[in-house]
């Protein structure tokens, strides 16, 4: 099976250095992603194009092979295509029929031939005579170059002829790692998410910092859509979830600082610790959900006062969008249900907040603050790999891995809708579905003298999970990974 990976445009108009070195990065990328589905795949790199091949038959396989290059950045589309030696103009309907007769059956069609390399023909030659081949051979409708109800696409490169079998839209964007790296702060709401998400759809490895306002759950939310996001976008870039605990800041900002400037003071706050942890990194931006008028704490002057705090810059991709813009995007990329199921959390709310913060105002509150609580909050925070997230929980308490399934157990699909979809989970094991965002409000459903076994495909978010209900729950929880 082979596939054509067509770059995003972009792509194909940087100068040849800068072209070659995303080109790199993007076939390095695809290798990561579609390893952990055949280990034996190849990544072939051409100026205008990558060509995917892999020995793999199965059909669920490939369409998951398929859905990981669509979520990888840099690419418009993929081909799906069936190569072939270039042969004679009036033989190469032989090997379009298999693959289009049926569709071309009454409708009205186009022919798309794209040539490179040197030959005694032109694609339009191609197209003419492929186009009364078919007329001849099949019962199609009539040629319509405009608006056809089915196009047969074809490539010929040099002595290979590839004809399309099917056309997939890609992410568009850059690769990953091919811009610099960034530092996302989020919070698991519907914007944070789609701030990370187009930061790393620009080529930026976005790396994750948590503001822990005093809850587990919401930890274990924001992580969740952290992973969720790295595994479906995140090109398997390597980078790291950061969770600061900011209990004592809450409590410190509650005591000293004036009702009506907290919401101003707390961001001021995560920048600062922001910027220390990112200068650690060598990171050279910072990035959040925010978007101008959305909350109190959002309008033009409480951002400039927000942002004095800091020099390094903050990339803010929402700054102008709609709310129910921000709600599609997230729908679309999967990162809504997060929002929707994230557990609620306790933090700063004023009774009176600020919309025209004044920063000698802003100073004079900071002057009550004691600092040395932002210097603990950093030292104790926690930089996890954002692959190994659920061996950071199994420390604290052990989760049984089993591979095969205990007599009188239930197995727990907690994956995403979509990908049980399309790899369903068979097994003789009763199985129940509840996507990981939805455990936390469901597990009341679970029975306590049941045992339950988390199945997630991977293993990451059943062992994150299976962790914590562990200790929150009490329930016979164990993890199902064959």
């Amino acid at each position: 099976m082979k596939f054509i990976i067509k770059y995003f445009s972009e792509i194909t108009i940087k100068s040849k250095p800068v072209r070659r070195r995303f080109v790199g990065q993007l076939a390095d990328n695809l290798r990561s992603v579609l390893r952990d589905l055949d280990p034996d795949v190849v990544v072939h790199k051409q100026w205008d194009k990558l060509l995917v091949e892999t020995a793999q038959s199965d059909e669920a396989v490939l369409q998951n092979m398929l859905e990981a290059m669509r979520n990888t950045p840099g690419i418009t589309y993929i081909l799906d295509v069936r190569e072939h030696p270039l042969c004679p103009m009036d033989q190469i309907v032989t090997h379009i029929l298999p693959i289009y007769q049926k569709r071309l059956s009454g409708k009205t069609f186009a022919v798309r031939c794209k040539r490179t390399g040197t030959h005694d023909f032109r694609s339009i030659d191609v197209e003419r005579q492929l186009g009364a081949d078919l007329i001849e051979s099949t019962d199609v409708g009539r040629v319509q170059l405009k608006n056809p109800e089915v196009t047969v696409e074809l490539e010929i490169n040099d002595q290979k002829l590839f004809v399309i079998e099917s056309r997939h839209r890609g992410l568009g964007g850059f690769p990953i790692g091919s811009v610099d790296a960034v530092l996302s702060l989020i919070s698991g709401g519907f914007d944070s998410p789609v701030a990370s998400y187009l930061m790393m759809k620009r080529g930026m490895r976005t790396h994750f910092l948590f503001f822990n306002l005093g809850g587990r759950d919401h930890e274990l939310g924001v992580k969740e859509v952290s992973l969720y996001l790295w595994h479906k976008y995140g090109s398997n870039q390597r980078v790291l979830f950061i969770s600061v605990p900011f209990e004592e800041v809450i409590a410190e900002l509650l005591t000293r600082v004036q009702d009506s400037q907290m919401g101003v003071i707390l961001k001021r706050m995560m920048l600062r610790v922001g910027d220390r942890i990112a200068d650690s990194l060598g990171i050279d931006a910072l990035v959040t959900g925010e978007c101008v008028a959305q909350v109190s704490s959002q309008t033009v002057r409480n951002l400039s006062v927000i942002d004095q705090v800091i020099e390094r810059v903050v990339f803010r991709p929402l700054i102008a969008s709609d709310k129910g813009d921000i709600i599609n995007v997230a729908t679309k990329i999967g990162t809504g249900e997060f929002a929707a199921n994230m557990p609620e959390y306790c933090g700063v709310i004023s009774v009176n907040p600020t919309t025209k913060a004044r920063l000698d105002r802003v100073e004079a509150q900071e002057n009550k603050f004691d600092m040395a609580i932002l210097d603990r909050a950093i030292e104790n925070a926690v930089h996890t790999r954002i692959d190994r997230l659920a061996e950071e929980n199994l420390e604290r308490i052990e989760v049984e891995v089993l591979s095969i399934p205990l007599a009188q157990s239930t197995i727990v699909d907690i994956r995403h809708p979509d990908e049980e979809e399309r790899t369903p989970l068979k097994v003789n094991t009763p199985v129940i579905k509840i996507p990981f965002y939805e455990l936390h409000s469901r597990s009341a459903e679970l029975a306590p003298d049941k045992t339950y076994m988390l199945y997630c495909g991977k293993g990451v978010m059943s062992r994150l999970h299976a962790s914590h209900l562990l200790e929150s729950s009490g329930l016979d929880v164990k993890v199902y990974a064959p």
